[in-house]
């Protein structure tokens, strides 16, 4: 496929390059409607993998969305950052979406299997990065500082993401020495019962269970700001309240162990037909 810049920056109607490798795209997915609502493949593509900024919809149990986009309509989910632009977008547009339209969605991102997507990287140092919508990008040359009690979730091809916004072109999470191993321990074991395991709820893969989503994967980023917004309140939906015994005693480190290591869970191979990184 082939699009103009303008094609590839119209949230109204975003390039789809790989049409194959998906569903056909509701269209609430393909164009969302003006002027209230960007389609929702411009922010989580049109695979449903999306980038560390929003969240991977891709694979997420129908009954999940559906309860997702009402908790936001509600008012019962929102940022601890009220600067977080997109969360007020998805306030506003879940507010303007009909019944029928965030069925579509709930059932097109939910009808599709989660795959490979982010590359884990334990790492004591990381390249120097700019960021850019919320996300980091790498900058060019061979520079890096330490990486501290971060993650740095940047894209493999910085070029595909920012300006093509190319759906087959995953992410790295480089996360610090250490973290995976320790994120493992409060996982699978529950940290000596500083939290409750995972497992629990979210299977013992960790691919979801029923209409508990799946966290095998998914992006350490997205992973931290959900787990902080439960602890602090912000986020407090249907459900949430099982949370709350997980994440009451965790500190913003543990909240990055848990994620890298639940972003290091491997998940099934992706299809020959839709490769992913």
């Amino acid at each position: 496929m082939s699009f103009t810049l303008t094609q590839i920056r119209d949230n109204s109607g975003p390039a789809d390059w790989y049409p194959n490798d998906h569903p056909p795209m509701p269209d609430i997915v393909a164009h969302g409607h003006k002027p209230n609502v960007t389609a929702c493949s411009f922010c989580h593509y049109p695979n449903g993998k999306g980038r560390p900024v929003n969240t991977n919809l891709a694979g997420l149990p129908y009954a999940y969305i559906l309860q997702t986009l009402a908790d936001f309509k509600n008012g019962d989910r929102r940022s601890s950052d009220t600067r977080k632009a997109n969360t007020n977008s998805m306030i506003g547009f879940a507010k303007s979406m009909s019944d029928d339209e965030i069925k579509a969605a709930a059932q097109y991102f939910s009808s599709m299997k989660w795959t490979p997507w982010i590359r884990v990287v334990e790492t004591d140092t990381v390249p120097k990065t700019r960021i850019a919508n919320g996300i980091f990008l790498r900058l060019e040359g061979e520079e890096k500082e330490p990486i501290g009690q971060r993650i740095i979730e940047t894209p493999e091809n910085v070029e595909a993401m920012e300006v093509l916004r190319d759906d087959r072109s995953g992410f790295i999470a480089y996360v610090p020495v250490g973290s995976i191993n320790k994120g493992a321990g409060l996982v699978m074991a529950g940290g000596d019962g500083k939290t409750i395991r995972c497992t629990i709820c979210h299977g013992a893969d960790l691919l979801g269970l029923g209409p508990v989503p799946g966290l095998a994967g998914r992006s350490p980023s997205y992973l931290v700001r959900q787990l902080y917004d439960m602890q602090h309140g912000t986020r407090s939906g249907a459900w949430t309240s099982l949370m709350m015994p997980v994440v009451t005693k965790l500190t913003t480190d543990d909240m990055l162990a848990i994620a890298a290591y639940l972003a290091s869970v491997s998940v099934a191979p992706a299809p020959a037909t839709t490769a992913a990184n």
